[in-house]
């Protein structure tokens, strides 16, 4: 794949932004938000996170011109049979703006999760990331990434976003939240998928 220097973030939320940006700054890639092109969200209709990925990036593609990258990510929790999954950040609805809210994710997620005894509260981070050069890219780059933990049962630390200060992560043994960003962007299921993705194409 060649070069690319700019490319399109599909995606509205500020936080997955700064830490996407955080990973590639040794890198010579413009990430740019879609906000800059007016570019509303897409319809995530798909039922996986890599369908989801790619419908975002193709939408971003064709309303800005440029190659586009997409992440759908989410947790999965395995005493709840794979949930929130592809509806994580929408798991207690959305806001009256149409935004997910995470405070009431995590109440949902632990009210879901008092019955459930520590060894069977393993769960892990899923990040599909997809590239295209172009809207209709025949052959989208897909990477992903995993992290594995398991879920706490009150919240930790104040870092991050979504469901970080629920998850537990064994080898620092403390919450994604109470984890300096550095340190996370070494670790997360977000930064396993672009690294992977990295290797794939120069920049």
């Amino acid at each position: 794949m060649t070069a690319l220097d700019k490319i399109v973030l599909a995606s509205s939320n500020s936080a997955k932004l700064k830490e996407l940006q955080d990973i590639l700054a040794s890198k010579n890639v413009s990430l740019i938000p879609q906000s800059e092109f007016d570019i509303p969200d897409a319809v995530e209709d798909g039922l996986s996170f890599v369908e989801n990925a790619i419908i975002k990036a193709r939408h971003a593609s064709r309303l800005s011109g440029l190659a586009a990258l997409a992440d759908d990510s989410g947790l999965e929790v395995d005493a709840l049979h794979g949930e929130p999954g592809i509806f994580s950040a929408r798991y207690a609805g959305l806001n009256k703006d149409r935004e997910s809210n995470d405070a009431a994710n995590n109440v949902l997620l632990l009210k879901n999760m008092a019955q459930i005894a520590e060894e069977n509260r393993s769960a892990r981070f899923q990040c599909c990331i997809a590239l295209v050069r172009f809207p209709e890219d025949p052959m989208p780059l897909i990477c992903q990434g995993s992290w594995e933990g398991r879920i706490l049962f009150n919240e930790q630390g104040s870092n991050g976003f979504g469901y970080d200060s629920l998850f537990f992560v064994p080898e620092y043994n403390c919450a994604s939240a109470e984890l300096e960003a550095a340190v996370k962007n070494s670790l997360s299921h977000r930064a396993q998928a672009l690294q992977k993705l990295l290797t794939c194409f120069p920049v």
